[in-house]
């Protein structure tokens, strides 16, 4: 780890960032880039690698165009569609009890696309170079953290944030032995931060009782670059459309080779997903052909299967002095949506206004009631989008033969009204409030 001191400061880095994930180095990136001395600490022992001839890999995120404008900014969006991206055009949304079913699509919407699927590393890889190319930014791999000490009070507005003495600052203690001293830490470090933990802020829990299974098929059918959605009584089934490289392409009589494999994420109840996790590859292509409806033909292959526990988490403060929560740290979603990773996006597009913002005017980056404007902006809007994803997880998930008859009804009813689908698909593309400059055009 390269020394990230600077003349006259008594801190390692201005900005701490703990978690080098795509929120994490999005953050590093939108602070370094405007000049602050950040310090990237990354349990992982090296950076990510992604070779175009690779297979593309389960996990994914959908990028709204909200976030590939963030990403544009600073310079990363060109390296990303240089490698392996799938703009959406449409969306399919559908219910298995019932002929209900809702679809959008980006002309009705009035724009060229809905959004980006994209592999998470191919994101990362794209983050990290850009983070190779600027000076301010220090990466620390290999280091977790043991231990955090905040200031002893909240840190006050002063002349200058790089006068702060040591003992305003927040110190944390890794693995290795090491101490780091900065002005702020950031928590991007998960769902299970382990700052959130150090710092003692509670979290309100749900476990949703699902389980999300994830894989990569190749599908007999072109996905014709729509996303696609079943709800079944388990839970909802999702197809993402996936790009590949023409060396990885199988071509299908009656198909695009480069349209035929797909994301998906399968959620239902843990049982369920343990059984679906011992098939063999034949017998779960099967599985998920039959759940699906066949609607993308026979399910011709599936990678490794991985599942992961779907829990909806809230932490109870966002802020501390000299401490930040953003992404999944702050807050865990259902992926129903694709939000996640967008929400934390949001949430560090936001934070870095409001640091640069204070830093202009002299405030302390660890000032706590500079930061509470953080955490006015984003907590509620957060906890909105939480309880709209629970929302649809139980109106989904009902089998009360009133609710299903809603439920379809309501879809039906929906895709019928132009507007109204509109302004739904506006708000999915992130297109909701006032944005912060780095996410405008």
């Amino acid at each position: 780890m390269k020394d990230g001191r600077s003349a006259g400061s008594a801190h390692d880095a201005d900005v701490a960032i703990v978690g080098a994930g795509i929120v994490g180095a999005t953050l590093a990136l939108l602070l370094g880039q405007a000049g602050l001395r950040v310090m990237l600490v990354e349990g992982r022992e090296s950076a990510t690698r992604w070779q175009p001839d690779s297979a593309p890999e389960p996990r994914v995120s959908v990028l709204t165009p909200v976030s590939q404008q963030l990403l544009s900014g600073l310079g990363v969006w060109p390296t990303i569609a240089a490698s392996r991206l799938m703009p959406y055009t449409g969306m399919q949304v559908w219910d298995a009890e019932g002929n209900g079913e809702i679809q959008f699509s980006a002309e009705d919407s009035g724009v060229p696309v809905l959004g980006h699927i994209v592999e998470n590393r191919v994101t990362l890889a794209a983050l990290e170079q850009a983070i190779d190319a600027c000076p301010a930014i220090t990466r620390c791999f290999g280091a977790r953290v043991a231990g955090m000490a905040l200031p002893r009070s909240g840190a006050t507005s002063v002349v200058n944030a790089y006068q702060l003495d040591a003992a305003e600052a927040t110190s944390l203690t890794l693995t290795d032995g090491r101490t780091v001293t900065a002005a702020l830490v950031v928590a991007a470090d998960g769902a299970r931060s382990r700052l959130r933990e150090l710092a003692g802020i509670a979290t309100r829990e749900h476990d949703t009782g699902q389980v999300a299974l994830v894989a990569t098929v190749r599908t007999e059918l072109a996905h014709q670059a729509v996303a696609r959605q079943r709800f079944l009584p388990t839970g909802p089934l999702a197809f993402l459309p996936l790009a590949v490289n023409d060396a990885l392409a199988q071509p299908a009589e009656g198909a695009s080779a480069a349209e035929r494999h797909c994301s998906i994420v399968w959620s239902t109840t843990p049982e369920e997903a343990e059984r679906l996790l011992a098939l063999s590859p034949a017998a779960f292509c099967s599985e998920l052909e039959d759940a699906f409806e066949g609607q993308l033909g026979a399910i011709e292959w599936a990678s490794e299967r991985f599942s992961f526990p779907l829990h909806q988490r809230h932490a109870e403060d966002y802020v501390l002095p000299g401490l930040a929560l953003v992404g999944d740290a702050a807050h865990a979603i259902h992926p129903l949506a694709g939000q996640g990773v967008n929400l934390g996006l949001m949430d560090v597009a936001v934070l870095a206004d409001e640091l640069l913002a204070g830093h202009r005017r002299g405030v302390a980056l660890g000032d706590e009631r500079w930061l509470a404007r953080y955490r006015r902006r984003r907590r509620s809007d957060n906890a909105m989008m939480l309880k709209m994803m629970d929302g649809f997880r139980l109106l989904f998930g009902s089998r009360q033969p009133g609710v299903r008859l809603l439920r379809n009804f309501g879809l039906g009813f929906v895709d019928g009204q132009g507007e109204l689908k509109r302004i739904l698909m506006r708000q999915a593309m992130g297109q909701r409030g006032e944005l912060p400059a780095s996410c405008k055009p």
